[in-house]
């Protein structure tokens, strides 16, 4: 099974979409570094509207996420409930 990730800029805008992220995905692997943080899943990484707005006590429009995505790397399924990277079955 192949990994799969995004990669944000470290920032206060991020924070809680990044909390958000490893509450949905207890497989993932955060690597903090000083200007972004990259979290890896083995095969599928889910980040949901719903668990962000939760974090951040708003609403949240999924193309916020652009602003401090650096990268990503998978099969990409998005619309305005989440976004999912998957590779593989």
């Amino acid at each position: 099974m192949s990994t799969v990730f995004n990669a944000l800029q470290t920032n206060e805008e991020t924070r809680p979409i990044i909390e958000a992220i490893e509450l949905d995905n207890p497989e993932a692997v955060v690597n903090r570094e000083p200007a972004m943080v990259k979290i890896n899943a083995p095969g599928r990484l889910v980040i949901r509207c719903e668990s962000i707005e939760a974090q951040l006590g708003r609403r949240f429009d999924m193309q916020e996420l652009n602003i401090n995505l650096i990268t990503l790397s998978g099969n990409v399924d998005e619309d305005e409930d989440a976004l999912t990277l998957t590779w593989g079955n």
